[in-house]
């Protein structure tokens, strides 16, 4: 939703929260456009004005969906120093801080249609690519390793693992108890 227009912008959250809403019964590819439209209240035309197909309703949102994860995996590094991140960067975590659950819990519906089995992989790979890509921009606030690789893969699975353990358990623990979770893993694993 990157114009202004609030016509469109209405008009796309209801595309998007429709197609939410129909991706809890079917995949992605077993839906049509003309399912979707009366599922929005709009018509075919409003649709391919602003998409061609279905799947480029989901991959619009699963991008807005991205850039807010990205968005609230950086807030907690506006309360750490320079200095400290120079340091080491999970070791200052304040779980306070921490906003990646929040994102969560934001976007529940949609988080769990992603990690059902009605969703391609490929958008798995999409959301462990853009964890992944903040761990490598983390680096390079120090010393960037190469070698390290393996281990922001190891971390992103981590915070990943942690999302779909949650997820299993249908979301029940409280958004400040993952985010505790969180921390401590991410500083045991820099321990090491």
């Amino acid at each position: 939703m990157k114009t202004k227009d609030l016509r469109v912008v209405k008009t796309k959250k209801a595309i998007y929260q429709a197609l939410t809403h129909i991706l809890k019964n079917k995949s992605l590819t077993d839906i049509n456009v003309s399912e979707l439209c009366r599922q929005a209240g709009v018509n075919r035309g409003t649709f391919y004005f602003h998409y061609e197909e279905v799947g480029d309703v989901f991959k619009e949102f699963f991008e807005e969906v991205i850039l807010d994860l990205q968005e609230s995996y950086k807030e907690p590094y506006k309360y750490i120093s320079a200095l400290q991140l120079k340091s080491s960067v999970y070791k200052n975590l304040d779980p306070k801080t921490v906003r990646i659950f929040h994102h969560v819990k934001k976007y529940e519906d949609f988080y769990h249609i992603i990690l059902s089995d009605n969703v391609s992989t490929t958008y798995y790979y999409m959301f462990f690519d853009a964890i992944r890509s903040n761990f490598i921009e983390d680096s390079k606030i120090g010393e960037y390793d190469e070698s390290k690789k393996f281990v922001y893969s190891f971390m992103t699975n981590a915070i990943i693992g942690l999302i779909i353990e949650w997820h299993r358990s249908n979301f029940k623990e409280s958004v400040d108890d993952m985010n505790i979770h969180l921390v401590q893993t991410l500083s045991a694993i820099a321990r090491n």
